[in-house]
Order: C-alpha cells, then sequence, then structure tokens
C-alpha cells in the first residue's frame, strides 16, 4: 500500500508543479487536492482555498495530531534556467517550482493520512489541512480556519528538513524605524540631518545582544534589511526610513522584544510593528512523537526559518522530505525517492505513538 500510495503522491506533486499556484493565487492547486480526496471518497472541507479532513473513524473523546503543509508557492526567481512550471525528472530529481517547498513535505503527509484514514482503535485523531497564503503569511491561510479543528493536541507541519526533526523555529517581527530630522537645502548648515542620525541607531540594531538565549534556537538575530531617504541631492530629508527583521527566539515573545527596542530608542525614533503574531514555536524535545523519532535515528535541531507553525498555539514538530537549503531557488527540486522515504518515515514515527 505505501509503493502505491508513493507513486500516486509523486504523480499529484508533478500536477501541483504544472498549476501555477503563488500566494493567495490557488484555487487551481485546491481543486487538485479536493480531486484527491473525491477519488478515495473521503470527505473534506474547504474554505477558500484550505483544504482539510478528518479520519473515518474520528472520536471526539479523543485527542486530534494535525497534519498541515501548505500548496502555495512564491513567484519564481529570475534565474531559472528550467520552465518553473514544467515538472520533470533528470538524475533521480524532480524539478519544479514548489517541488521542495513544499509540495513534497504536502504531498508525503496527504499520503499518510490517506494511510491511516480507514484505521480503527487509534490512540489519536488525524487531521489534514492543505494550507494556502502560508508563503505571504496571508489572512486567508491556515489561521483562518483554526477555528474549525476539533481538539488538536499537537501539529506535525510539512517543510523541508530532510526528515530531521526541528523541535523549534524561530518568529519574525519586522520593524519599520522612521528617524526624524529637520529637513533643509543641502547648501546650509544642519546639525539635524535624518541620515547621521539614524547611523547610531542603526549601530545600536547591529550590536545590541539580548540577554536570554535558548538550547535550541540561540540568539535573538536582529538584521538592517532595507534604508531609504531622501528624494533629491540638494534636499536634507525630514526623515530616514528603515526596516529590521528579527528572528525571534523562544525565550521571548515578540510583544516583550518590542518593548525593548522601543525603551531603548530616543525620542527621534518611530517604531512600528508590521505584525506580532508570527511567533516562535517548539514542541519539547521529550513529546512522544518527538521521541519517537530519535528511536528512529532521526537528530533534532532548531530550524531558522519561519512556516505555519507561527499561527499555531499548540506544541508543534517541523518535519518533511526536502532541503530547506533549495527552497527559493532557481531550478528547485526535489529527490524522488525523497517523498518515498518521506512517506515511509512520517508513518514510521507516528506508528510509535498511535
Amino acid at each position: 500500500m505505501i509503493e502505491k500510495l508513493t507513486d500516486h503522491a509523486i504523480e499529484l506533486l508533478t500536477k501541483l508543479i504544472e498549476t501555477q499556484s503563488f500566494s493567495s493565487e490557488e484555487e487551481h492547486t485546491a481543486q487538485l487536492i479536493q480531486d484527491w480526496f473525491i477519488q478515495r471518497a473521503i470527505p473534506f472541507e474547504r474554505e477558500n482555498n484550505n483544504i482539510w479532513a478528518y479520519n473515518k473513524h474520528f472520536d471526539e473523546s479523543k485527542p486530534t495530531i494535525l497534519l498541515n503543509s501548505h500548496h502555495d508557492t512564491v513567484k519564481p526567481n529570475g534565474n531559472y534556467t528550467n520552465d518553473p512550471l514544467h515538472a520533470f525528472v533528470e538524475d533521480g530529481k524532480l524539478y519544479g517550482l514548489g517541488s521542495n517547498d513544499a509540495g513534497g513535505c504536502l504531498v508525503s503527509l496527504i499520503a499518510t493520512f490517506t494511510y491511516f484514514y480507514n484505521r480503527e482503535n487509534l490512540n489519536y485523531n488525524f487531521l489534514i489541512a492543505a494550507s494556502a497564503e502560508e508563503e505571504s503569511s496571508g489572512p486567508l491561510g491556515l489561521k483562518s480556519i483554526l477555528k474549525y479543528f476539533k481538539n488538536v493536541e499537537f501539529a506535525v507541519v510539512g517543510e523541508p528538513t530532510l526528515m530531521q526533526l526541528a523541535i523549534a523555529e524561530k518568529g519574525l517581527l519586522v520593524l519599520d524605524v522612521a528617524v526624524k530630522g529637520t529637513a533643509s537645502h543641502a547648501a546650509h548648515p544642519n546639525q539635524d540631518n535624518a541620515i547621521y542620525n539614524a547611523l547610531p541607531v542603526i549601530k545600536w540594531f547591529e550590536s545590541f545582544t539580548f540577554e536570554k538565549t535558548s538550547d535550541v534556537l540561540g540568539d535573538v538575530k536582529m538584521t538592517v534589511t532595507q534604508v531609504n531617504a531622501g528624494k533629491q541631492h540638494n534636499v536634507v530629508p525630514s526623515h530616514c526610513n528603515f526596516v529590521v527583521d528579527i528572528r525571534v527566539n523562544d525565550a521571548y515573545r515578540n510583544e516583550e522584544i518590542l518593548k525593548i527596542v522601543q525603551e531603548a530608542m530616543p525620542e527621534n525614533v518611530e517604531v512600528t510593528p508590521r505584525s506580532l503574531h508570527l511567533g516562535s514555536s517548539s514542541i519539547p524535545k521529550d513529546h512522544p512523537i518527538v521521541q519517537s523519532g530519535v528511536r528512529l535515528g532521526r537528530i533534532t535541531y532548531g530550524s531558522p526559518t519561519l512556516s505555519d507553525q507561527s499561527v499555531l498555539s499548540c506544541p508543534s514538530l517541523k518535519l518533511g522530505p526536502g532541503d530547506s537549503t533549495r527552497s527559493h531557488s532557481a531550478d528547485e527540486f526535489i529527490f524522488v525517492n525523497e517523498i518515498g522515504e518521506g512517506i515511509e518515515l512520517y508513518i514510521k514515527i507516528l506508528e510509535g505513538i498511535i
């Protein structure tokens, strides 16, 4: 059965690759996922471009395991040498946009859910959710359907981890920083140049160290990623604006980070967060699902990249076939055999607790 499911999963992944599904434009890949469930007589729900389903013998008295991955993609970058929407296999690699992030994970989890769908007398229920708008953290993604989910105790989020156990994930806080000054003609003296005022503030973001570190995720990391000021060579601007990308460990909430930053700023600096909801995620190392993976030779680590884990309030494990370093790269690919290995390992890890 696993071999047959693997073949069908690879077939589904091929179709997904060849169907455009940029964030907020996933209606056609949602239809392909619906077709998988229709063909197997599995009841499902859909809202916008999110699809979810429960196992056949769902029991409200039991806790639920959420299996989640996304079917949207980023737009292809300009360095592709292949057609990003053409799926083909070469040297054991299945090429195409979204093959690695996160199509391989998604089809492997769908196959795993299908494997357990008819199973009776489980310790847990299963819930599969194929979500939209993950790449853009959009409002109509996983967060919008969490209210419909029943008894979720923990989640397995499908992202490429080489099937190793990412037991924690850094959160994301993006800040817009505006440093004020006084506008003037460049030919005249000005002791309140907004650009010069911004230099020590930028330096603060470069050098400041947060006190609390994490055994799994390390330190909070702040990076200035964009700077903008001025429109004419002969005009000193009134503001210098820059953007700070902050990767937050599990020792802090985003609100705490924001407060520390704002309190450290001088009066001429305004700090505005774009959002506060993309928090860090984790699952205890001694959690049964983690220990089941460890018994199978999997290693644990902390992930620096963001996923739909950030919108979940339950413990969550990031786990999936593929390699995170291939994500968003030109000529994206996943090894075909990673799909079969992923399905087999998902099943073995889950069977260790159910």
